[in-house]
């Protein structure tokens, strides 16, 4: 019943679109008289042997049984079965019969006018088609007495009228109502067709059932969101067994570690006995730290690190820090103090105070519990790792580079039309992507060879292709401004090195048109200034945020194209510049794995800091650029990683943070969704991923 009403809603809307009010009356009346809300055989008879027949409207006769054979080949091209087959064949015995008696009705009022005009125009075609011998029919206006023929004399005789309409009756009742109708000899299992010497058609069972292409589109729906369900139960399962794998293959290296040391010798006996004092909490005094294990001492104060090797070679480290809390107080610590000490990583500072957080004290990311996940969908359309993902401005599309230079738009979501969705090949690396922020219009692309293509999604083609000048042939980043029609983009030029930021050179910015695609001007950086690898606009497009490979932070102001403000935040390059969503404070992650949130109330101030060093694999630095991303609250913090999971920290929070669910490779590639708790992975695996939390 519901099917049913939903296809009579789409009948309504295609009527009202096209202007059909007659019809739409008419098929209102019918609806209101309609009591059985199923097909109705008798409607079909009387359309056949009351209506047709008896008007002798031959065309319309011909075309109903045309489109009832295009109805059922269309069912049968997918699936050619015994079944199928004669089915369509028994349907066309049908049809010979039908018009056979038309003939015959006819001649019995008279009208072999009628007769010649019916093999006038369609003669022909009867010919060509039929297997039936149709020649001796020609000659049937020309009898004295055709009811005498013996050729043709049964098909005059009542008993074979009768059983032509219980065929007609029988068959369209199987087809479309699925109505079992029993004879002699019935076979559950497949269709029979019986034609006796007089050519009447009987039924005995049938297993293909006939539904209205427009009903088959609800229960499609349904068919697709039912698969859905257990896509996601799958990938539910398939995250449960990586994990457990991980769990096994964690515990197999444990143990032969513990074997491996277990025969070294006593000394590692003793090393272990030490660490396990210091895990416990046993006083300086009964510390006994092996030869190997280092000892960090800090100049300006007593802090001491001492550090014991536990049975699986994980340093633990103990910090007396108590002589510092008098002068921390409950301000924040400068750059400068912080590069001082010596001692970023284990820092973490808010509002209300310094949280100072020993090696004891910090959880590390392999050991965050793993997001509640409400479901996760995962993209295999490319064959290439994962270069860059992107959520459209209203989160309905995603964009995502693979390192072959292809670029695909999909959704995730089934409610949202596939019309957009495309491949868009570059024939080059891509190395950044962003959407228009005003519309899902646009998608900028910017390539390894100083090309910048601008992809219309309702036009499905490139409206524009720029490119850069030869000297910065690659495009490290493109930033849309939120309000503008403008965007920028970082250019950089190349030379010779052995890691993905060693090959960067000096920096250009660009800033772009996006009505005239052409650009109006270059953001000044000074003489040679080092490549800048990511952009980011704050909410009015006023300001402009740039990090550098030298670890400084650029602040433009877009109205005056001018450089006012920047300092230096990291002693590596930075890999990814985010504003904070109150826009007080702005995120930055460095190639070493450091990240730091900056206060810009009082600049160089670090509000907010976390260490990721574990998860920053030099391996996988060298081919990809690092990047983090903020979800909508500004409070949960998404980073690329050297492992298979990514960190989730919570900003500013004193509870430790949570990691996604595997990939099968490093996470190259994180996007959050614009409004919804949605984030996108992209990986070296080539899958991307789109992961709802609870």
């Amino acid at each position: 019943m519901e099917t049913l009403q939903y296809t009579e809603e789409l009948i309504r809307e295609f009527l009202v679109f096209r202007g059909f009010t007659n019809t739409l009356q008419s098929f209102e009346m019918e609806l209101a008289t309609d009591i059985g809300k199923g097909f109705q055989v008798d409607k079909l008879m009387d359309l056949i042997f009351t209506v047709y027949i008896p008007k002798f409207q031959a065309e319309k006769l011909v075309a109903l049984f045309t489109f009832f054979n295009q109805c059922l080949s269309s069912d049968t091209t997918t699936t050619t079965t015994t079944s199928s087959v004669v089915l369509m064949d028994s349907l066309f015995k049908l049809e010979v019969s039908v018009l056979r008696y038309y003939i015959v009705y006819a001649i019995q009022l008279g009208r072999k006018e009628t007769v010649v005009d019916f093999f006038t125009v369609n003669g022909n075609d009867l010919l060509q088609k039929s297997t039936d011998d149709w020649t001796p029919w020609f000659a049937i206006p020309y009898l004295r007495n055709p009811s005498l023929d013996p050729q043709f004399r049964v098909y005059f005789s009542k008993e074979w009228y009768d059983a032509l309409r219980l065929s007609v009756r029988n068959f369209f009742s199987e087809i479309f109502n699925g109505t079992h109708i029993l004879f002699e000899n019935i076979m559950v299992l497949e269709f029979l067709s019986v034609f006796t010497s007089n050519g009447i058609l009987h039924i005995a069972s049938l297993t293909i059932l006939r539904i209205p292409a427009l009903l088959k589109i609800s229960s499609e729906k349904n068919t697709v969101n039912r698969l859905k369900k257990d896509i996601k139960q799958l990938n539910l399962k398939l995250t449960q067994l990586q994990a457990l794998l991980e769990e096994k293959e964690s515990q197999l290296q444990r143990s032969r570690s513990e074997l491996r040391n277990g025969t070294s010798g006593s000394n590692t006996i003793t090393e272990r006995a030490n660490s396990s004092t210091v895990l416990s909490g046993a006083s300086e005094e009964n510390l006994r730290p092996s030869a190997s294990s280092p000892e960090i001492s800090i100049s300006s104060g007593e802090v001491k690190t001492d550090q014991a090797l536990t049975a699986g070679g994980r340093a633990q480290s103990s910090v007396n820090l108590t002589s510092y809390k008098s002068e921390i107080g409950s301000g924040f610590l400068s750059a400068s103090e912080v590069q001082n000490w010596g001692i970023r990583d284990s820092i973490q500072m808010f509002h209300d105070g310094p949280h100072i957080e020993t090696g004891r004290e910090m959880q590390g990311e392999e050991e965050f519990p793993e997001v509640n996940v409400e479901f996760q969908e995962t993209f295999l359309g490319h064959t290439s790792p994962i270069s860059r993902c992107r959520f459209s401005a209203t989160g309905n599309n995603i964009a995502s580079a693979s390192e072959d230079g292809t670029v695909r738009i999909w959704t995730y979501d089934s409610s949202i039309p596939a019309t957009r969705n495309a491949t868009i090949y570059c024939g080059a690396e891509i190395m950044s992507l962003d959407w228009d922020c005003k519309s899902d219009r646009l998608l900028l692309i910017g390539t390894a060879d100083g090309g910048i293509k601008a992809w219309n999604v309702d036009a499905k083609r490139v409206v524009c292709d720029l490119n850069t000048t030869a000297t910065y042939p690659s495009v490290l980043d493109l930033k849309c401004s939120p309000v503008e029609p403008i965007f920028v983009s970082a250019a950089a030029s190349r030379r010779q090195g052995s890691s993905y930021i060693d090959t960067l050179g000096f920096a250009s910015l660009t800033v772009w048109n996006m009505k005239t695609w052409k650009p109006m001007s270059v953001l000044p950086l000074g003489e040679d200034p080092p490549a800048i690898t990511s952009l980011c606009f704050n909410h009015n497009g006023k300001i402009l945020a740039a990090a550098a490979t030298d670890g400084m932070i650029h602040m433009f102001d877009m109205a005056a194209g001018l450089q006012i403000t920047g300092w230096p935040a990291h002693d590596s390059a930075i890999s990814s510049i985010l504003f904070g969503p109150d826009e007080t404070s702005i995120f930055t992650l460095g190639s070493d794995g450091k990240i730091f949130e900056w206060s810009l109330q009082n600049q160089g101030h670090v509000l907010w800091s976390r260490s990721r060093s574990r998860l920053c694999d030099l391996e996988t630095s060298s081919h990809y650029r690092h990047e983090m991303a903020l979800d909508a609250t500004g409070r949960r913090l998404l980073v690329t990683s050297g492992s298979v999971r990514a960190p989730l920290y919570q900003v500013r929070s004193h509870m430790n943070g949570l990691k996604t669910l595997p990939h099968a490779a490093p996470i190259t590639t994180v996007d959050w969704h614009p409004t919804l708790p949605i984030f996108v992975t992209g990986s070296a695996d080539n899958s991307v991923r789109v992961t709802s939390l609870l």
